[in-house]
């Protein structure tokens, strides 16, 4: 029997976060794992009148192609990924991982290498967001290996995963609609800001957002959602910033992460396990020594970290940011073939000012 939270989730995907309209065609990604919610997506993507296609992809592959790739194959841009992107309506996007740690003896270098071959396909989909022409969501199926890096039996963390969607109530859309009142009272205040000043015992940063645009994050890509986030103009970041929790790309985490910016770039970097990968991930182009997004995470639903920054980004109390490439719809104008977000805790001596007003201290909004 199929579990009732589940069918909810694949509903909220379909009708709410990217709103399938009869005629659009629909990507649905996932692991092999993620079968018994891609099918009811499936399904409902039919009912809405969309055209399904679905997008497999299988870890022992991956890694298989970063062994054995070689350079020419490394920089080999897929034809069909890069037609989906240009013509596509929607984009699903199931994560259902059995192995969290699948990539962790992958050289850096060769992930990065192909990930900037694949840079066009990633500002198509970035601009192509932006301009509302192709709408995308993001969510985590459930299985052992996501549960196990959580802390959590398979049971926990699905119940945590349904709560922090609002599918364990019977009307999720209506739960995420409140999250999007509360939120834009936040990004009503901040248009027209400047200078933003953060300080706390892992923070002191300095940043402008003078004519760029807070998103309200209200579960219409990420699904959980909660959070508001721009793109700071990529010359203003200075300061310094030690990011509480590791951050997890390719399947390696990388901890204890401090970096230093001067007039927007980072300068000094430094890594207690994986330096070798953020080192990788800042020297990938021009752009990857830029921050292309600062956010405040909103949701109090999500208060552990869980290794997986789809959840913990949103951590309410905490701020992230993300080096590389911008979401142009901020107005961020950041380009990389990078996007890696990193979180800061601010629930402790922690404030933020904006233009020299209190905004935000340990962890709350103020105003």
């Amino acid at each position: 029997m199929t579990d009732i939270r589940m069918e909810r989730l694949a509903r909220l995907l379909v009708n709410y976060s990217v709103s399938v309209q009869k005629g659009e065609w629909v990507g649905i990604a996932t692991d092999v794992n993620g079968l018994p919610l891609a099918r009811l997506v499936f399904r409902e993507v039919l009912e809405a009148g969309g055209h399904p296609s679905l997008i497999f992809n299988d870890e022992a592959m991956q890694r298989d192609f970063f062994r054995r790739a070689s350079d020419d194959q490394l920089d080999w841009m897929n034809p069909t990924q890069k037609l989906f992107m240009e013509q596509a309506d929607c984009y699903i996007n199931l994560r259902a991982t059995s192995n969290t740690r699948a990539m962790t003896s992958i050289d850096a270098k060769r992930i990065q290498r192909a990930a900037a071959a694949r840079r066009p396909i990633m500002q198509t989909y970035m601009s192509r967001a932006a301009s509302g022409d192709f709408k995308w969501a993001l969510t985590q199926y459930p299985t052992e290996a996501s549960a196990q890096e959580a802390n959590m039996s398979l049971e926990e963390y699905a119940d945590f995963v349904y709560s922090a969607t609002f599918c364990d109530r019977e009307d999720p859309v209506a739960e995420w609609r409140k999250v999007d009142a509360h939120q834009q009272g936040k990004v009503d205040w901040l248009k027209g800001k400047d200078r933003v000043t953060l300080k706390g015992p892992n923070i002191d940063l300095s940043l402008s957002i003078k004519g760029r645009v807070f998103i309200n994050a209200n579960g219409s890509r990420n699904m959980p959602d909660g959070e508001i986030f721009t793109g700071p103009v990529e010359d203003s970041v200075n300061g310094w910033v030690r990011f509480t929790y590791p951050s997890i790309v390719s399947g390696r985490a990388v901890s204890g992460i401090e970096l230093k910016f001067k007039d927007g770039k980072v300068v000094e970097a430094s890594a207690e396990q994986n330096e070798d990968l953020l080192m990788a991930q800042l020297d990938t182009d021009a752009g990857s020594r830029y921050l292309g997004e600062f956010a405040i995470g909103t949701n109090f639903g999500i208060q552990q970290f869980t290794g997986n920054i789809l959840f913990d980004e949103k951590i309410g109390g905490s701020v992230h940011m993300a080096i590389g490439q911008s979401y142009p719809d901020t107005g961020g104008k950041n380009q990389s073939a990078v996007h890696w977000d990193m979180i800061c805790d601010m629930r402790d001596d922690s404030e933020i000012h904006v233009d020299g007003e209190l905004f935000y201290r340990n962890g709350e909004f103020v105003i």
